[in-house]
């Protein structure tokens, strides 16, 4: 009974303490959304900068139309319980073909270590961690490395810069990705 009793104050306590701040654009989508808890931070902004995916973008690239529910572009930052996780995400779309965006994302890459090239049919084949790495904690490819989709990845395990290029009729699509994880004595 006790238990029971400790539980339900510690949710009210939770609930009680819990704060969302939500900021619309012009047009009256929400922008930014702030949560906080007594436990976990989360926010999430829609209109991520560039710069925080570490990498520059394209010339001439433009930041892809918003399709249904999916932005364009999003900067996540979580921290809890001694644990942060940042994802930054940029959808583009270049008229250039793709093979001259990906030669340009490999020199782009370079900076964070050695770049690994891997083949896909969709984005994003994460492992159930959420990591693209293997027991070594070095980044890898997934599935079976096959599909007109090419993924740069180059970083470590918990610092990780990826870029998906697609080929697009005569054009191409691609997504800047940055994922960053920090325990409790690091910081985002």
């Amino acid at each position: 009974m006790r238990f029971r009793v400790a539980v339900i104050l510690i949710i009210a306590f939770s609930l009680s303490a819990c704060s969302v701040n939500v900021k619309k654009d012009n047009g009256g989508d929400d922008k930014n959304v702030d949560i906080k808890t007594p436990f976990t931070d989360i926010h999430v902004e829609k209109n991520a900068d560039a710069r925080d995916s570490g990498l520059p973008v394209y010339p001439g690239a433009r930041l892809k139309p918003k399709s249904g529910n999916d932005d364009s572009s999003a900067n996540v930052n979580l921290s809890a319980f001694g644990f942060g996780l940042k994802v930054v995400v940029l959808k583009y779309e270049s008229d250039d073909s793709a093979s001259k965006v990906q030669k340009f994302y490999e020199g782009q890459l370079k900076k964070y270590g050695s770049v690994l090239q891997c083949h896909t049919s969709h984005h994003g084949d994460y492992d159930a961690r959420g990591m693209n790495r293997d027991s070594s904690g070095e980044l890898k490819c997934t599935g079976d490395n096959s599909g007109n989709i090419v993924e740069l990845k180059s970083g470590t395990e918990g610092n990780q810069h990826i870029v998906a290029v697609e080929p697009q009729g005569k054009g191409t699509d691609f997504t800047l990705v940055y994922v960053h994880t920090h325990g409790k004595d690091d910081t985002i």
